[in-house]
């Protein structure tokens, strides 16, 4: 029997690997306001170490998922809406993954280096190549702001199965216990 919510591990890596990416499109669109300076290369830096963190932090969640499994579908659902759900689960796993690994491949590309909080230096994974690090700079780009409209989709439809449709979708993510017999 499937659980009826996500246990509370499922839900930390879920808002916090959520708020890891606020944080790193909000960095990354200040970071483009900024001339070139000390300052913005101490923020790329930030963001990268943003980046590799969710890498990790989704690779502790796809395990624990394998592992653990999730709630299935609500009853009366229609069978539609949980294909597209599950659809939008694996392409935005899909996406935590990939985000970061073409922006590890842009910096390795471009010369460089990803240090993770300054003290662990990763391994350049792609030759160092200047068309290269401009065709994974424009990757790294497009698919994150696919994620982004990817995560703007999955926000809207938790908002509209917590307010339209009223059941316990949303409640079942939520960081507190809520009754989830409505």
């Amino acid at each position: 029997m499937a659980a009826e919510r996500y246990d509370g591990v499922q839900k930390s890596l879920h808002w916090l690997i959520a708020l890891l990416i606020f944080c790193a499109f909000g960095l990354i669109w200040y970071i483009n306001s900024l001339p070139l300076s000390p300052l913005k290369f101490k923020l790329y830096s930030y963001h990268k170490w943003i980046g590799i963190s969710v890498l990790i932090l989704f690779t502790a969640r796809l395990i624990w998922r394998v592992r653990h499994g999730t709630p299935g579908a609500l009853p009366g659902q229609p069978a539609w809406q949980a294909k597209a759900a599950d659809g939008a689960h694996h392409l935005l796993y899909l996406l935590m993954a990939t985000v970061p690994l073409l922006g590890w491949a842009m910096s390795s590309a471009k010369g460089f280096p990803v240090v993770l909080f300054g003290v662990l230096p990763l391994p350049d994974f792609v030759p160092k190549s200047e068309v290269l690090g401009e065709v994974l700079e424009q990757a790294h780009e497009i698919v994150a702001y696919t994620m982004l409209v990817l995560i703007g989709l999955h926000v809207a439809a938790a908002l509209k199965h917590h307010f339209i449709d009223r059941d316990t979708t949303l409640k079942r993510m939520l960081p507190c216990k809520h009754n989830t017999q409505e």
